[in-house]
């Protein structure tokens, strides 16, 4: 269906064409191989931050859905998706913190490297295994 040009949100339904929602993807599947990796089992921190990242995920698959029928409904959950990844951020800055390791300013060369990596067209998880399966966790956290 063509999107109402008055419209705000386009109301398609379709969450897999999303950038947010393929992004929001991959955030998952980085989070629940970092926490396999680097924290321990039984560390309740595994549960949060996996959580976090998939409620991102399926709240923006939901609100893609519910564009069809209700603007309010997207609205409201885009912005709880958004929530759960700020949590997800929050928790990637912990682990950073209590480690005592550093945190990339934005314009590092490194956080700008692994954005150059975000700008390629058709990315998955697999544009990042290589730079996931060889960097450290305080590289990976930050």
């Amino acid at each position: 269906m063509p999107p109402d040009p008055g419209s705000f949100l386009p109301k398609t339904g379709n969450y897999r064409e999303l950038l947010s929602y393929r992004k929001s993807e991959i955030i998952y599947d980085f989070t629940f191989r970092f926490c396999e990796r680097f924290l321990n089992r039984g560390d309740r921190t595994i549960d949060q931050m996996v959580q976090a990242a998939r409620s991102g995920k399926q709240n923006i698959a939901e609100s893609s859905n519910a564009s069809v029928t209700s603007t309010e409904s997207e609205i409201k959950l885009t912005n709880v998706a958004r929530a759960s990844l700020e949590e997800l951020l929050i928790d990637y800055q912990d682990y950073l913190r209590v480690r005592d390791l550093p945190l990339w300013t934005k314009d590092s060369a490194e956080a700008l490297y692994v954005r150059n990596l975000g700008k390629q067209k058709s990315e998955t998880f697999e544009t990042y295994r290589p730079f996931f399966q060889d960097r450290p966790a305080a590289t990976l956290a930050t």
